[in-house]
């Protein structure tokens, strides 16, 4: 596997880490990199994303609490952008801009009308504002 700005580091500053303030477990999982001041060369769309299969029979949201925070360096025009993402594809997303930080409590994606067995993931991308 070629490392990446979003691989570069798995298992010290990026991936699954484990957290003194994760909630209601001991690991939170890390999309960019848990250590500021790390610059990178991205382009808009560049992206990093964890899924995995779910049985979505009887569920009605997808739920997550995220955390985004985002350098003052990146430049204008351009955000991060958390997204929950089903078979590919967004369903729910919030964005932060430069300089920021920002916590979800609850992010949440209407699954009600999918039922079986569908890829379920988290995205973070850096998008124009």
């Amino acid at each position: 596997m070629a490392l990446d700005a979003f691989s570069a580091r798995l298992g010290t500053t990026q991936g699954r880490l484990a957290a003194d303030d994760a909630p209601d477990g001991n690991f939170v999982f890390v999309l960019g990199d848990n250590q500021s001041g790390r610059i990178h060369d991205l382009n808009p769309g560049d992206h990093a994303e964890v899924t995995q299969l779910a049985d979505l029979t009887g569920v009605d949201f997808v739920r997550a609490t995220l955390k985004l925070r985002v350098p003052t360096g990146i430049p204008a025009g351009l955000a991060w952008e958390a997204a929950i993402v089903v078979d590919g594809n967004v369903v729910a997303a919030a964005s932060t801009t430069p300089g920021r930080e920002r916590t979800l409590t609850d992010l949440a994606a209407n699954v009600s009308k999918l039922s079986g067995m569908h890829a379920i993931g988290f995205r973070l991308s850096l998008v124009t504002a």
